[in-house]
């Protein structure tokens, strides 16, 4: 077995010349990057939406390979970034101008939980996982879906949440993993069960499928007050 020439590996052709080449380089590119999305007009990450995203991906190459390719001259990267970011001042100005334009750029919030259940209108384009929801609930305090009057999924990913008030309450799915998980087919003891699929609490004496979505997996509901 041949050994490793770990100079060949970790220098190949570098040489000081090079190196001090590739941090210019870099160093060029990497303001230029950080100029584009200051031209953007968004604060932070958190803001950008599917489409911003996409252009940002889309500039990794015209800035990635005049950082490291001798052969990929800077100039018509910094075309590139030039034309990228008059088509994205353009888009968005006719996005402003067309509600048509915009929510085909940007999407529409998308409701997620009413009155304390799923809603089954939209669950078609629902692309989230309901772990992953339930994670994002958890994290603001909510214990289950009767202490929550609505949800709506952003275009930028972020949940909106609209509570009940402590007096109006209603029993709900818990999202708490460990009464969750008691999830199950079979009904054992009379009482309120909210369907784990659309969250549809009934009053149930044995297994029924739902009569909201027709499913059939049940967990204890629970009606507790929202603590903050």
């Amino acid at each position: 077995m041949a050994a490793i020439n770990w100079q060949e590996v970790f220098l190949y052709e570098l040489d000081w010349s090079l190196a001090l080449e590739i941090t210019i380089r870099t160093l060029i590119m990497f303001v230029m990057v950080l100029i584009f999305l200051r031209s953007t007009g968004k604060k932070g990450v958190r803001q950008l939406s599917i489409f911003e995203v996409a252009i940002i991906i889309a500039l990794g190459s015209a800035a990635g390979d005049p950082m490291l390719n001798k052969e990929s001259a800077i100039l018509p990267s910094l075309l590139v970034f030039t034309v990228i970011l008059f088509i994205y001042r353009l888009i968005t100005f006719l996005a402003a101008k067309n509600q048509g334009v915009e929510n085909i750029l940007e999407g529409i919030p998308m409701y997620i939980i009413e009155d304390g259940r799923f809603t089954l209108a939209e669950e078609g384009d629902a692309n989230f996982a309901k772990d992953e929801f339930f994670a994002e609930m958890r994290a603001q305090g909510i214990e289950h879906l009767g202490q929550v009057k609505t949800a709506v999924l952003e275009t930028n990913g972020q949940v909106s949440f609209l509570y009940f008030k402590d007096d109006e309450v209603v029993f709900g799915l818990p999202v708490f993993p460990k009464v969750y998980n008691k999830r199950s087919k079979q009904i054992l003891l009379a009482g309120k069960y909210a369907c784990t699929h659309c969250g549809q609490v009934s009053t149930l004496t044995s297994a029924n499928d739902c009569s909201r979505c027709t499913r059939n997996e049940w967990v204890a509901a629970i009606d507790t007050i929202r603590i903050t």
